[in-house]
């Protein structure tokens, strides 16, 4: 169970990375969707456990060391080249949401210009891949259950001290800030996206298990915990819907509503968890573009940082609104190769199991 738990929190991790802490995730893709959103909130759980649960088995059976080995098995060769692209493109287009969005964390929270901010973190990224400074990601890692406990104080005081009664924090909707038509196909997105980010590294992880039993139950522990901060972060912003529209990090926003310095606590939380995944996007798409061991990866990884970071200045809300939905259909094409290959094992043993008994 120890195992599975660790896998769990992993798993947790790399998906708030990808793109779930600032809250303006959370407000595109549900809050902005009013009260439907917790029915989107809902079918996302048991996505991401369903989901999780699967490629974390497929990793332990095939002892997986890289995503390509998992993507070939279930897209076949093919498909599979075309499935590599999308998840490479996407490698890059998350670098470039991170350093946008820490540049809105340094300007909104602190006063510096996000050009500034934005700086920094590409110089710590591509810094810390020369350096191969892995102890660092490892530690940052373990921020995670303070967001949580953040994350359960920002929900909690603005739900309780609304000036809106509960009928009208059920019936508030913003159409303006949603990056689909409607919740469900937002909630569907919402999942695919992060999938399609989050699928490299889960599947390497599964394959450092050998228990396919606890490899699977720590996806599902995972997806279930992903759920309960989708939940506490809308109800935050559900409660003070109107005053975060236009606000780049509206649970940074709903943080410093409380007090300044759980503000700033969130600014650093937020800003470990974003540099943990740039740090991890960058090299794993330089890494798949140019092999590691060589000489040329060190400049290659300076080269698609600086392009990162031009890139960056396109703006953290379009970015978010942009990249996440694009990447979001695309990754449909994973999800269904998921299911597929689901519904294929339980024909095969229900097979193997009608065999037997004859």
């Amino acid at each position: 169970m120890k195992n599975s738990i660790n896998l769990a929190g992993a798993y947790i991790g790399i998906i708030i990375g990808a793109g779930f802490a600032s809250g303006q995730e959370v407000l595109q893709f549900f809050t902005s969707f009013g009260i439907y959103s917790v029915l989107g909130i809902v079918v996302a759980t048991v996505l991401f456990a369903f989901l999780g649960m699967q490629v974390t088995e497929l990793g332990s059976s095939l002892q997986t060391r890289s995503h390509k080995s998992i993507i070939d098995h279930l897209c076949g060769r093919h498909l599979g080249r075309v499935v590599d692209v999308i998840i490479t493109f996407f490698l890059f287009g998350v670098t470039v949401i991170m350093i946008a969005g820490s540049g809105s964390i340094f300007e909104e929270q602190f006063g510096i210009p996000s050009i500034v901010g934005a700086a920094i973190m590409t110089i710590l990224t591509i810094g810390t891949l020369l350096l191969k400074v892995d102890k660092i990601m490892s530690i940052i890692s373990a921020v995670t259950p303070f967001l949580f406990i953040i994350m359960i104080v920002i929900a909690g005081y603005s739900f309780f001290t609304s000036n809106l009664s509960f009928s009208e924090i059920i019936a508030s909707s913003s159409k303006e800030t949603a990056a689909t038509g409607n919740w469900l196909m937002g909630s569907l997105l919402y999942v695919s996206y992060n999938m399609t980010a989050g699928i490299a590294m889960l599947a390497v992880m599964g394959g450092t298990m050998k228990s396919k039993k606890e490899a699977g139950m720590g996806g599902i522990l995972g997806g279930i915990g992903l759920g309960v901060l989708l939940l506490l972060i809308n109800m935050g912003m559900m409660s003070d819907l109107k005053s975060i529209e236009g606000v780049s990090m509206p649970t940074l926003y709903l943080a410093n509503e409380i007090s300044p310095w759980l503000g700033n606590i969130l600014s650093v939380v937020l800003l470990g968890m974003i540099y943990n995944t740039s740090v991890g996007m960058l090299y794993a798409f330089t890494a798949r573009l140019v092999p590691s061991e060589t000489k040329n990866f060190k400049i290659s990884v300076i080269v698609v940082g600086m392009l990162a970071f031009l890139a960056s200045f396109v703006g953290f809300i379009k970015l978010v609104g942009t990249v996440y939905p694009l990447t979001g259909y695309l990754g449909f094409v994973i999800i269904a190769a998921l299911i597929i290959s689901w519904v294929r094992s339980k024909t095969k043993k229900r097979a193997l199991h009608a065999e037997v008994a004859k």
